[in-house]
């Protein structure tokens, strides 16, 4: 919006010419997004404790997680508000890449609130089917667009791949596939590790200024050709909108972190973990994902070693529970302990990813 209000004033005002900078604009969006959960967080965290959005247990952690009984959830409402806001305010609103993530936004924090609402006041939320198909819409929206218009965003149905010099994947109709693939699987990865104070949080924000530095360097025409990276144009205005998604997360963290005040909920983590897939999807990094949400991955990959495991053995279990953060709580770890531990995994992870831009 001051992008757009602002920016035609430059040649009468001099100063105004900083509008036209991302990283300018970025900055800013990120201490917005802060400020913004400064301001809403006590409000709306006392407002959700009133309408009684607060935690239910689930059965199998009581002996650890006693005590967060209660506690307010869909906390993943002052997140979505502070990034909006902040795009709104920072982020240049005609750019299609901003359009169609903040459609995204839209689109998946819908079914956030709606589960949460139903899990709080109904006791069960949205089955995992109904989730999996409001992921898979968006999707196959997304996919059949840039499959059939690939035009819109000036590439074809590519994916860049890690390590290799301007190699990619051509997927052609497979694209489709790939992008529901890449959104379900990145949503539901954010929101199995959202089970401890702060983790999902610390690891949204690693992989936020991942991306707004992969965004800016693809949108930069410069920076792109000497890292070899493709270069995309207009898609260096997803800067601001990750810096956005990284502030906003950072600012949850200051009522997040242990003991939490507040839980994001599926409002939250569903939203988060399938905007940083679609900013992927964008920007052709989707295979980078491995390394700058690493974390997430390892948290997802380990339930499905869990279910697999437990079939073929007949019963027996490879950890004492998944995903795998619960295994370190049951095993003694305290729960700061593993959260700022995997949070240096996620961090190297992130660096050992962004570095993989300069060896190709």
């Amino acid at each position: 919006m001051l992008y757009l209000l602002l920016t035609p004033l430059k040649e009468h005002i001099t100063a105004l010419n900083v509008f036209r900078y991302i990283t300018f604009r970025a900055s800013y969006a990120a201490v917005t997004s802060v400020v913004l959960c400064f301001i809403l967080g006590p409000f709306l965290i006392r407002w959700l404790g009133r309408i009684g959005m607060r935690d239910n247990l689930r059965p199998y952690l009581e002996d650890v997680h006693r005590k967060k009984k209660g506690t307010p959830t869909m906390g993943g409402i002052i997140i979505l508000l502070s990034i909006l806001v902040s795009i709104l305010l920072w982020a240049d609103l005609s750019n299609k890449f901003v359009l169609i993530t903040l459609f995204s936004l839209v689109w998946l924090g819908a079914i956030g609130i709606i589960d949460d609402v139903l899990k709080i006041k109904k006791s069960v939320g949205l089955s995992a089917k109904t989730k999996f198909l409001g992921q898979l819409v968006l999707g196959l929206i997304l996919g059949v667009v840039l499959t059939v218009k690939p035009q819109i965003l000036g590439y074809e149905n590519m994916t860049s791949l890690l390590f290799l010099k301007n190699m990619f994947l051509h997927l052609g109709w497979f694209y489709i596939p790939f992008i529901i693939f890449v959104i379900v699987g990145t949503s539901n990865a954010v929101n199995i590790t959202d089970g401890l104070d702060g983790l999902a949080s610390g690891l949204l924000i690693v992989a936020a200024v991942g991306y707004a530095i992969v965004s800016y360097i693809t949108g930069n025409v410069k920076i792109s050709e000497y890292l070899n990276v493709l270069y995309i144009s207009g898609s260096g205005e997803l800067t601001v909108l990750c810096v956005s998604v990284a502030g906003a997360a950072l600012g949850f963290l200051w009522f997040n972190t242990h003991p939490a005040q507040v839980f994001m909920g599926d409002t939250g983590s569903l939203t988060l973990g399938g905007i940083i897939a679609v900013i992927a999807v964008l920007i052709k990094q989707e295979v980078l994902l491995i390394l700058l949400a690493g974390v997430f991955v390892l948290e997802a990959l380990s339930v499905i070693l869990q279910v697999g495991y437990f079939k073929m053995t007949k019963g027996k279990r490879l950890f004492k529970m998944a995903p795998i953060h619960h295994h370190f709580e049951k095993i003694g770890w305290r729960e700061e302990k593993i959260v700022v531990r995997f949070w240096i995994i996620g961090i190297v992870l992130a660096l050992i990813g962004l570095s993989t831009l300069k060896i190709r």
